[in-house]
């Protein structure tokens, strides 16, 4: 199979991760307008994309395992069925239980098909320029806000919600399937080992990996980063919104975050391959912690806007290196399966952040010209 092939994984990779965690995501956009047409909580509608993570965490593990096993074309292929039939079933639910059950159960199962197994199957076809190929396809969730979200708030605006879920469940089999037909594994390298020769996975049980210093390091660090910025990207336009942004200006604030996110991963990607892994996401951690630490000072939708690019770009630019870091630690015949161990801690601190965010009821006595409390 020609060396080329790999580019066509990258964007295969782009577009599945765009469209799979592009449709969960947009519970953030169809969050107000379920509420309002059901009498539903926003907490209790919250809580679906809570269950979304926690499935997606333990679903990576699994489906990285079988991505290992089986090769990554049948998981994403499965994931894009399950992931259509997941969002026509939650646009029919009647009752906010049947609605958590499938929108928070199926779609996150079928989303965990995504991004774990095909960002492990990247790194595996590149030995050079690998971050920059494994931030491409992680590049997808940034695209996702410019593309999915102002979409579903058009569709919901032109229909209901009801609606536009269905039809963006029919547009997932009509992209994903054909899509998952082009994934390949990638062709065994010889003497591919990994770059770190205290954990040698060839022979090393994975207990004793999931035990190692790198490993819980690397887990923790991606658990403490998604908890804290989960809640923010969760709650930004409902947020904004209450602030009296109006609906379609306030989903462009999720849009403008995403299209710093996709710059981010480009940038942080080409500079991890010059610099190292550790010493770019180290920095990309901090400025994602200073943004977070401006996050409840901001009411404008100028300053939503600056906010939007540095804290996108940053949290945008960290996420994809995690599994570079793991690459280079327990090498390629492994990598679904740590990465989506990785993951699964990772989905645990997304799945808290939404939930605990929306769970303050005062606002901050620094927030300025907000009419109502905030949703966290």
């Amino acid at each position: 199979m020609r060396a080329s092939y790999r580019w066509v994984i990258v964007g295969a990779g782009a577009l599945m991760t765009c469209v799979a965690l592009g449709a969960m995501f947009s519970l953030a956009i169809f969050q107000l307008p379920i509420a309002t047409a059901t009498g539903w909580s926003h907490v209790g509608i919250a809580s679906a994309m809570t269950l979304n993570f926690i499935v997606m965490g333990i679903g990576g593990f699994l489906w990285g395992t079988a991505s290992d096993r089986f090769g990554p074309r049948i998981v994403v292929l499965t994931g894009a069925i399950v992931l259509g039939l997941a969002l026509v079933l939650a646009s029919r639910a009647q009752t906010l239980l049947q609605f958590q059950l499938t929108y928070g159960i199926l779609v996150g199962l079928a989303a965990s098909t995504f991004f774990a197994p095909m960002i492990a199957a990247t790194t595996a076809w590149f030995d050079k320029n690998r971050s920059l190929a494994v931030s491409l396809v992680s590049a997808g969730m940034g695209v996702a806000p410019m593309t999915i979200s102002p979409f579903a708030r058009w569709l919901i605006s032109a229909y209901e919600w009801r609606t536009a879920m269905i039809i963006i469940g029919v547009l997932t089999w009509a992209l994903l399937i054909p899509a998952a037909l082009f994934v390949r594994r990638a062709p065994a390298a010889a003497g591919d080992r990994s770059s770190n020769p205290s954990v040698e996975t060839t022979q090393t049980p994975l207990a004793q990996v999931f035990r190692s210093p790198q490993f819980i390091v690397l887990g923790l660090t991606f658990f403490a980063c998604c908890a804290a910025h989960s809640g923010p990207i969760f709650h930004m336009v409902s947020y904004a919104s209450i602030c009296g942004v109006a609906p379609m200006a306030a989903v462009s604030i999720y849009s403008v975050e995403g299209l710093a996110g996709l710059g981010g991963r480009i940038v942080y990607g080409t500079l991890a391959d010059r610099l190292g892994v550790k010493p770019v996401l180290i920095a990309g951690l901090l400025i994602q912690a200073l943004a977070l630490a401006t996050y409840l000072l901001v009411s404008q939708l100028g300053e939503f806007y600056a906010l939007a690019v540095i804290f996108g770009s940053a949290y945008g630019g960290v996420m994809p290196l995690y599994a570079v870091l793991a690459r280079e630690y327990f090498g390629p015949r492994i990598i679904g399966t740590v990465f989506g161990a990785a993951t699964m801690l990772s989905c645990l601190g997304m799945a808290f952040g939404p939930s605990s965010a929306a769970g303050y009821s005062t606002p901050s006595p620094i927030i300025r010209g907000c009419s109502s409390d905030p949703p966290w």
